[in-house]
């Protein structure tokens, strides 16, 4: 017999899962039966010939995963990882399938040459299971075959299955079971310790499988590491973990799997009969209903953004008072009338911009504070299975939803998160219209621009009817997308469902807090920056004082307005924003806006502002930098509702920031993509603002 033709078998399974019936049908009476070295677990081993193969077949012990909590997961654990079989058939229960994949999960993780045998067939189908065998053999990255041990049924097709899979031999899997933003920042620190430390361990076990292990508390691994840095460093990730999840890491990681199991059964498996019983599958049964599940998912946005304008409207008006009484202070340092460069710096540019800006910061914290509540709570990851029945007809997955969720926070983060895509066009295709997503940048704009245009009843609504165009308008572009640029099949993914926990206090503080810090550092460093340079753009050059003799303050103001770089700037883009309902001020801070979309709101606040204490008027007391009441009035006296709708929804569309950019250039690795989004998006920013604003105009008389 020629050696090339040894195949070597592991068969892997729960117990009861008809493993052994499977291992007989096989093997038949060429089988002998042992124990392993040192244990008296039963070691059965057979021969198989089928076709020109010579095919060893081991019956591992049954287990339910393959920790180190019983001696027959770590032989069956052992045995994989020692003798390297060339094919691994995991025996699965068909009838009882989310109990019985728990175990492949973990061969997955081992990425091992993987075949999965779903017994009991017959019995599944008698409880009304329908599987999509093609689906799920592509999103579990291996070969399912039907079997029906006892009746013999499925045998041809097995062998058939271990055969091409062992010639196909180890490959690496195109998916991986995730464990969470988290855990996965913690695996890849661990990772780097290990390899580091412990090389002859990652170089047999691989850094990742070792890194989980050691954060599952493995006892047999932890007793294999020698290096005490690799130890210190799983303990500090184990205790920030436990600090944030107020679990331990091996029990969120295990939801994380079933979360993972969860979601692939939900996309390939029907059931004609009622069989749910734990409370999870009951709160599905609803929020994931397919008539019920999107309009609760735009009710609980809705109200998200109803309590963010109710309850932050409070501290909102506190900083906008602080800051006021700070401009009117910093201002009265000057005598009444004098003309202090400095004063202005500071006033205008510093108070006015940075303050503008961070009179917002409670809105901000708010809206992530109930993201980070849906996100912790599972539900977010219900809502891109919901938009996966979307996303599925116009060409892309469910899965590609969650970066462009995470873009509700930032665009930055949210197109590093399109790597979950493996799929080049997916990808590509996510990350061009991750910037229709209104990040916490352009929550600051709505929430200057409704409450000084809309009444009161129409504030939450309106900020979700904005939202809503978001999410209608990437939808729309994907599909284009998907038809011209990026053509070709969607490739698939598993959906990760994971289990609904109660959210701790801290982990959403958590959560809410590094999302709000990432705004205030912001207004801290870069908005102040851009605000001095804008200030001194808008103070500079100074019309001559001949110029300005004879005028009253307010006319003096504009003159000299007008006669800046800024103003110049803005008076030349003036004609082609008329027909969008905007005058060159608007035009300077959209121009301001696309280093930072924050900026566009200081640019306003300072560009009402300059000027204003050269003529005399102190007005800081009353106006909070530029930020507060004054700034809407002063918005409302000068345009329409229309306008202030035509505003937020072309900051919607339009530019990304910088950042934005420069991120899509990293991960497209060309400045081609990250150009085409830029202006493709500014194009249909005016496309949209142009035909809403005349048809509103038509409209409004």
């Amino acid at each position: 017999m020629d050696m090339a033709k040894r195949i070597t078998v592991a068969l892997a399974g729960n117990p009861n899962s008809g493993k052994t019936t499977i291992f007989n049908m096989l093997t038949g009476a060429r089988q002998h039966v042992g124990n392993y070295p040192g244990v008296t677990v039963e070691k059965k081993e057979g021969l198989c010939k089928y076709k020109d193969y010579e095919i060893t077949l081991v019956d591992l012990p049954g287990t339910y995963g393959l920790t180190a909590y019983s001696t027959e997961e770590l032989i069956a654990r052992n045995f994989i990882i020692d003798e390297q079989p060339d094919v691994v058939v995991d025996i699965v229960d068909a009838s009882n399938i989310e109990r019985n994949l728990y175990l492949a999960t973990q061969l997955i993780e081992m990425n091992v040459p993987l075949v999965l045998a779903f017994n009991m067939s017959d019995v599944a189908k008698q409880k009304g299971l329908l599987f999509d065998i093609e689906q799920l053999s592509r999103l579990l990255d291996a070969p399912i075959v039907r079997t029906v041990g006892n009746k013999g049924k499925g045998k041809t097709e097995l062998l058939d299955a271990i055969i091409a899979t062992a010639e196909q031999g180890k490959e690496h899997r195109a998916h991986r079971v995730g464990c969470g933003e988290e855990i996965e920042e913690e695996l890849a620190a661990i990772e780097v310790v290990v390899a580091d430390n412990e090389h002859e361990l990652a170089d047999k076990y691989g850094t990742r499988w070792l890194a989980v292990k050691l954060l599952e508390q493995d006892s047999d691994i932890a007793a294999k590491v020698h290096s005490q840095q690799v130890l210190d460093a799983v303990k500090s990730s184990s205790e920030h973990l436990k600090g944030i999840f107020a679990d331990e890491p091996e029990i969120v990681i295990a939801g994380r799997r079933y979360g993972f199991i969860s979601g692939a059964c939900q996309e390939t498996i029907e059931s004609t009969v009622e069989s749910r019983h734990s409370a999870s599958d009951m709160i599905d049964a609803i929020v994931i209903h397919r008539a019920l599940g999107l309009p609760i998912f735009l009710i609980l946005i809705y109200l998200a953004f109803f309590l963010t304008f109710k309850i932050g409207e409070y501290p909102m008006g506190w900083l906008e008072q602080f800051f006021g009484w700070l401009a009117g202070a910093v201002a009265n340092l000057w005598p009444a009338g004098s003309d202090s460069s400095l004063r202005s710096l500071l006033v205008d540019g510093v108070i006015g911009g940075v303050g503008g800006v961070l009179v917002f910061l409670p809105n901000i914290l708010l809206l992530f504070f109930v993201i980070a509540l849906l996100e912790d709570s599972g539900y977010m990851a219900r809502a891109a299975f919901i938009m996966d029945r979307i996303m599925h007809k116009i060409g892309l997955h469910g899965k590609s939803f969650i970066p462009m969720l995470i873009g509700f926070g930032c665009s930055v983060p949210a197109i590093m998160g399109a790597r979950i895509l493996e799929n080049r066009r997916n990808r590509f295709t996510t990350i061009m219209v991750i910037p229709l997503m209104s990040c916490g940048a352009k929550f600051t704009i709505y929430m200057l621009i409704i409450p000084a245009f809309f009444p009161d009843k129409w504030h939450g609504p309106a900020l979700w009817l904005i939202y809503l165009i978001g999410i209608v308008l990437a939808i729309i572009c994907i599909k284009l997308l998907r038809l011209t640029v990026f053509k070709g099949e969607t490739t698939p993914f598993v959906m990760e469902l994971p289990p609904y926990r109660m959210p701790t206090l801290r982990s959403v503080c958590i959560h809410m807090w590094q999302r709000g810090w990432m705004y205030l550092r912001k207004a801290g460093t870069i908005i102040l920056a851009i605000s001095i340079i804008l200030w001194v753009a808008m103070s500079y050059p100074k019309p001559s004082q001949d110029s300005l003799s004879g005028l009253s303050p307010e006319q003096a103001q504009q003159v000299r307005l007008e006669h800046s770089v800024i103003g110049r700037l803005g008076k030349a883009i003036e004609p082609a924003l008329k027909p969008l309902g905007f005058d060159w001020k608007i035009g300077t801070a959209l121009i301001g806006a696309t280093a930072a979309k924050e900026v566009f709101v200081s640019q306003l606040a300072i560009v009402h502002a300059v000027g204003s204490h050269e003529a005399g008027a102190v007005e800081g007391a009353d106006e909070p930098g530029g930020g507060g009441q004054t700034l809407r009035q002063k918005l409302q006296a000068n345009y329409t509702s229309l306008t202030g709708f035509c505003i937020m929804l072309f900051c919607l569309i339009a530019t990304p920031c910088v950042a934005t950019v420069a991120m899509t250039k990293q991960e497209t690795r060309s400045w081609s993509w990250a150009l085409f989004q830029f202006f493709g998006l500014t194009a249909l920013a005016y496309a949209v603002t142009f035909i809403v604003y005349q048809v509103g105009s038509l409209i409004m008389g």
